[in-house]
């Protein structure tokens, strides 16, 4: 069964990258909204999920987000991480980067050690906005699955027609470092010939990564029920493997089973 958030804020959760996070959903809360169509993505397919309600305001996500932090603190919890994720791509919110600033302004107020991160696929890097607002927040976590377009076009299905990701590449390196790259790493079967563990994606990749010099990269693969059947996890020898490349190439790396 896959998964449809609440909004604007869902959660705590505990999540395997990034510890207690309170969720923060800029998509509606009754459908999915994404610049992708993934075929692992959680929260299924987007012609599946077509939602009726609009996005949350800049003005709801802030007194929502309020709320709840009031409220974890009086039960004496803190979140490690305010996470932007949910239904769907959060950068692709027209208000997004002043949700962010609320979001600081609040962080710095009522939970001050929480960091604030943001997983993102990368899609919207050619909006100044959206780039100046990921670069004050602590964890810019941008999606990059493969530097092949044919896998791309399978698996990530960008929904715009432009999608370059070499100019993906160009905009992640454009951060100077601010960045942290998460991969999916999956295979389909035999029949579907789609498996990104294999050195004929993994290489490509890692040079890409080499290019992009994140502060991290974070390796994973599936964790819950995905939309499209016949995917299957890496392997842990698999994402071993792989994030030990990336650790010898001088980058520190995750791997998430």
């Amino acid at each position: 069964m896959t998964i449809i958030y609440p909004s604007p804020i869902f959660g705590p959760v505990h999540s395997r990258r990034l510890g207690i996070s309170l969720g923060i959903n800029l998509m509606p809360a009754d459908g999915k909204v994404c610049t992708f169509d993934c075929i692992y993505c959680e929260c299924g397919l987007n012609a599946e999920r077509r939602p009726t309600l609009p996005r949350p305001s800049r003005e709801e996500v802030a007194a929502a987000l309020e709320k709840k932090l009031h409220e974890m603190a009086a039960e004496g919890q803190h979140p490690d991480v305010l996470t932007f994720a949910g239904n769907g791509e959060p950068t692709a919110h027209p208000q997004f980067a002043g949700i962010i600033d609320d979001t600081i302004r609040l962080r710095d107020l009522l939970c001050p050690k929480a960091k604030v991160s943001v997983l993102s696929n990368a899609t919207q890097l050619h909006r100044p906005d959206v780039v100046e607002a990921l670069l004050r927040v602590d964890n810019n976590i941008q999606k990059l699955d493969t530097v092949d377009a044919d896998f791309i076009r399978r698996v990530d299905r960008p929904v715009s027609p432009r999608y370059d990701v070499e100019q993906v590449i160009e905009q992640l390196q454009a951060f100077r470092g601010h960045v942290i790259i998460q991969t999916m790493f999956l295979r389909q079967g035999v029949q579907g010939g789609l498996d990104n563990t294999s050195d004929y994606y993994v290489l490509p990749w890692l040079e890409a990564v080499k290019r992009i010099q994140p502060e991290q990269v974070m390796v994973y693969t599936i964790d819950r029920e995905t939309p499209v059947a016949g995917l299957t996890k890496a392997t842990h020898e698999e994402l071993d493997r792989i994030r030990d490349l990336v650790i010898a190439a001088g980058i520190s790396c995750s791997a998430s089973y």
